[in-house]
């Protein structure tokens, strides 16, 4: 899902079915949010929301409805780069880690707009904020080998 202006929110849902929607809808959309969709599973079904749609099947992809206009280009071209991504850097993407890849996905596409810099600041604070994670715990010096389990000290040979 993708806000208008906004930021966007990708989850993965085993099975794609309107009732499945529903609920995330209602855990991360407004009430009074105006959805736009092509037609897929919503289609003919109520969503407690205004709900405008575009027909990809009938060669429709932007209209205006009541001085708005509806599109799904956003979130389809969001959509385009996660899988240029996976099919072109990861190759293989494991349903296990899939909500990983997606976030990285979703920070990709919020922090388009900014300078390298800024990316860097703001995903390392989201690092910091989610992990909670002390910098220190990310820059100690390892501890010594020798107090480390299974650790077996080798002589050198003489030459």
């Amino acid at each position: 899902m993708l806000q208008r202006g906004g930021r966007v929110h990708s989850r993965h849902i085993e099975r794609v079915t309107a009732d499945n929607l529903k609920v995330v809808l209602d855990e991360v959309a407004d009430k009074g949010a105006h959805l736009m969709t092509d037609t897929g599973v919503l289609w003919g079904k109520s969503t407690g929301r205004k709900h405008s749609l575009v027909n990809h099947k009938a060669d429709e992809y932007v209209r205006f409805d009541e001085g708005v206009m509806v599109r799904t280009n956003a979130v389809e071209g969001c959509f385009s780069i996660l899988k240029r991504g996976i099919n072109g850097v990861y190759h293989h993407v494991g349903r296990k880690h899939l909500h990983r890849y997606l976030s990285e996905f979703d920070f990709r596409y919020d922090e388009r707009k900014v300078t390298d810099g800024q990316r860097a600041q703001t995903g390392l604070k989201r690092f910091l904020r989610v992990s909670g994670s002390p910098i220190r715990g990310l820059t100690a010096k390892p501890e010594e080998p020798w107090k480390q389990k299974g650790w077996v000290r080798r002589r050198a040979a003489k030459k």
